[in-house]
């Protein structure tokens, strides 16, 4: 399969389980007369990775029955921006670049107490609502690049790891089973915020900490993983992070498409379960001048 596309790449801009979170009352809710925002919430003290999804799921519950719109996660984050600038800088690699060990990302903060998170109004919640009903991800997979797509508009650009040209026998398959990233086109069927059991598909082993490619081993991170569904088949190649990113733009994975753990956490708030998936094997590249590029044949399809 070979096609000419753009090849513009823009970018722009355990004990949580069981924790109960007060339910927000008069006194950390004021109400706007002017839109946006429709209310506003004062976070009551600091609310760490491990902590944060009980947490905004409180106040999902509590505001989806004070506004005229369903309420969702997504949706108030996203009308929170800064959110999600937040949780990208929990990335392992960002910290280091900065001087940071972190040995357990769940111990990072997201809001602090004082912090104000913004309810917004019909008016704004349509018009974030109607940017997520246009969103699509785009992976093309010899480019190693994956795309989030705002109907023509990419709006997200990020340099991936796709499946490795082999086939090898899965332990937890127990088969042997071809590696290769499959393209099609589908949607996101389900998504897991919080992973807590990591295999190794090979020999089954199960695994808590990771070695990072610095060489320190620290716990995996909380980050969420997406599955698609591609050609109405669920073929286990999820969309997750890597704690490796030395392995980005190689064919390195077991088939899933892997991403840094920053981007992950901004592509989980543009992609909620029912996003439309299209992963390409498309060889031919069309720059904005109009020069043409051909990517190598990693799988061998164009023979």
């Amino acid at each position: 399969m070979a096609s000419f596309i753009l090849a513009t790449c823009q970018s722009p801009d355990d004990k949580t389980a069981t924790q109960q979170f007060p339910t927000p009352d008069s006194t950390s809710v004021t109400s706007s007369t002017a839109a946006p925002p429709l209310f506003s919430y004062i976070v009551p003290r600091t609310i760490r990775v491990k902590d944060y999804f009980p947490f905004m799921d409180s106040l999902v519950r509590h505001y989806d029955s004070l506004v005229p719109y369903q309420l969702t996660e997504h949706l108030l984050v996203r009308s929170n921006p800064r959110i999600i600038d937040t949780l990208e800088d929990t990335d392992y690699y960002c910290r280091m670049a900065r001087g940071e060990f972190v040995y357990d990302q769940r111990q990072l903060p997201v809001l602090h107490q004082g912090d104000t998170l913004y309810i917004p109004d019909s008016t704004s919640a349509r018009a974030l609502l109607d940017r997520m009903a246009a969103t699509w991800i785009d992976v093309n997979i010899p480019e190693f690049t994956l795309r989030v797509v705002e109907g023509q508009d990419t709006v997200q650009c990020m340099t991936i790891r796709v499946g490795q040209n082999k086939k090898r026998y899965q332990e937890v398959l127990g088969r042997v089973d071809d590696l290769r990233t499959r393209p099609g086109i589908g949607t996101i069927v389900r998504i897991n915020r919080a992973p807590s059991l990591f295999y190794d598909p090979h020999t089954g082993r199960r695994f808590i900490y990771t070695k990072r490619d610095d060489g320190r081993t620290t716990r995996m991170p909380l980050i969420p993983w997406m599955e698609p569904e591609i050609n109405g088949i669920r073929m286990g190649q999820m969309i997750h992070p890597t704690t490796n990113p030395e392995t980005l733009g190689k064919a390195y994975s077991n088939g899933c498409i892997g991403c840094t753990e920053g981007e992950a956490w901004r592509l989980y708030y543009h992609a909620p379960e029912g996003t439309k998936v299209v992963i390409r094997y498309d060889l031919l590249l069309i720059d904005p001048v109009g020069d043409t590029t051909r990517l190598p044949d990693i799988y061998g399809w164009a023979k």
